[in-house]
């Protein structure tokens, strides 16, 4: 996978995060995005979520940004509409700040490719 310069990937975050808070009225953080993630792909809309249906959201968001690298692929939409994802191939192991720029990566892929 191929990270850009630190300057510009820390620019492009700052950038999303400012679009985000500008957007959602509030500073927003990881899961914050993950769970909006996850909402988007569920496509329901927002409406009130048990806490482990919260979990769930976010782990539908991981699988789907992780998917754009082709770590995991959509399996099956389930009969209440929720995505399940099988994995593909094994994530490169990393320590937890890698991990983190690799889901913003993602993240930014992401919003890229919603634009």
């Amino acid at each position: 996978m191929e990270f850009e310069k630190s300057e510009d990937f820390e620019t492009r975050w700052l950038e999303l995060l400012r679009s985000l808070r500008a957007r959602f009225g509030k500073e927003l953080h990881l899961n914050g995005i993950l769970f909006l993630i996850g909402v988007q792909e569920l496509g329901q809309g927002i409406s009130e979520f048990t806490k482990e249906q919260k979990q769930d959201l976010m782990h539908i968001a991981t699988c789907k940004l992780f998917s754009l690298s082709g770590y995991y692929e959509l399996d099956r939409i389930d009969e209440d509409g929720w995505p399940h994802y099988k994995a593909v191939k094994p994530i490169p192991s990393a320590n937890l700040k890698e991990q983190e720029r690799m889901l913003k990566w993602h993240i930014l892929e992401y919003f890229d490719r919603e634009e």
